[in-house]
């Protein structure tokens, strides 16, 4: 009997670490394995989760790829990694697979077509979130003509629309689509973005309204979709006529870490970020920081200058007590001054030091 596995894909900010969590929370027996794929290897996601205090969940149930891009890594890390999981002595009973905001589904989904996992592991359900409140203000695809005049005045900029061409092949690709934050949309809001939304899926895929990803686990798994046998029904903006993925770069997106001191006050460090956000158009910005007098660590998450945080888990014994943050945006980011203007926000600002990695 093949091992079922859930793709989750979802542009960034849209709650797929808290729809992971609420899965692990919500198991009920079930031996979840999560690969977690995000920005290069700045490891931000994986302390979340890790950080989950979950019973059942260790560290060693949690596996994250280096690259940000799935597509890419598929041969030399994705295929070893599900061969591991795969070959435990007690292999796990679901396998759940975050991928980062950027990455293209369906290349992910064909390569469970390959020999060495085919016949052991299946696609039970590809799983798009959706920022309600993101998508109902026009973020990410709703406009394809202003989103197009945007790039074509930015130099840096490789190739046309990559944000709404990532949007809707995450939605063509779906089994099922959640809009996720729906208590902060009106009845009325949330029944016209279904209906849009609806518009882009293939047909019988449905939109489930949700808020913090709370959605009944055995709505969200056994699906059984078995997408890797259904490939021609899972459309793409990446594909030539044959329908094999397009060779595409991955300049558009880059991301860096900026390490800060104690930060006394979260609530100024919000403002201060939100106002950043806006005056360097910064698309996320998430990670955690040391808050002095308290034994839990603070998670700080944000999308454009929408941003939640809350304490997590207590430090470690012995644990480096450190604020570490994470900036992604498009190419062309102004690191210099976002890290000297976050580090400042800081109550003794670390020498400035950011690690910048363009996403692969």
């Amino acid at each position: 009997m093949k091992i079922p596995a859930t793709v989750i894909t979802g542009f960034l900010g849209a709650g797929k670490t808290t729809l992971i969590r609420h899965l692990l929370e919500n198991a009920n027996g079930r031996r979840i394995a999560l690969v977690i794929n995000e920005f290069g290897d700045l490891g931000i996601d994986r302390e979340i989760v890790n950080g989950c205090a979950i019973e059942g969940c260790n560290d060693d149930d949690v596996v994250e790829l280096a690259n940000g891009c799935i597509c890419c890594t598929v041969a030399d890390e994705f295929l070893p990694v599900m061969q591991q999981l795969l070959e435990r002595e007690n292999p796990p009973d679901h396998i759940v697979i975050e991928t980062s905001g950027l990455a293209l589904p369906k290349p992910l989904i064909r390569a469970f077509n390959w020999p060495e996992i085919k016949t052991r592991v299946s696609v039970d359900g590809v799983i798009s979130v959706i920022d309600g409140p993101a998508y109902a203000a026009g973020l990410f695809a709703h406009d394809p003509v202003a989103v197009d005049a945007q790039r074509a005045a930015d130099e840096n900029l490789s190739h046309e629309t990559p944000l709404s061409e990532v949007f809707e092949d995450q939605l063509m690709a779906a089994d099922m689509v959640l809009l996720n934050k729906a208590d902060q949309l009106s009845g009325v809001e949330v029944t016209e973005l279904t209906a849009r939304l609806e518009e882009k899926l293939k047909s019988g895929v449905h939109v489930v309204a949700a808020h913090h990803g709370n959605v009944a686990v055995d709505v969200l798994l056994g699906l059984n979709a078995a997408a890797e046998d259904d490939l021609d029904s899972r459309h793409s903006h990446h594909e030539n006529e044959d329908g094999e993925p397009h060779d595409h770069d991955h300049d558009d997106f880059e991301s860096f870490v900026v390490d800060l001191g104690p930060v006394s006050d979260p609530a100024a460090l919000e403002a201060g970020l939100i106002q950043l956000a806006s005056d360097f158009n910064v698309l996320r910005i998430k990670g955690f920081v040391d808050v002095p007098g308290k034994t839990a660590r603070h998670v700080v998450q944000g999308v454009g200058t929408r941003f939640t945080r809350y304490f997590d888990r207590a430090w470690g014994a012995g644990e480096l007590r450190q604020s570490r943050l994470v900036v992604i945006g498009e190419t062309g980011l102004d690191q210099s001054a976002i890290s000297q203007t976050i580090s400042e926000l800081a109550d003794a600002p670390l020498a400035e030091e950011a690690k910048s990695e363009s996403a692969a």
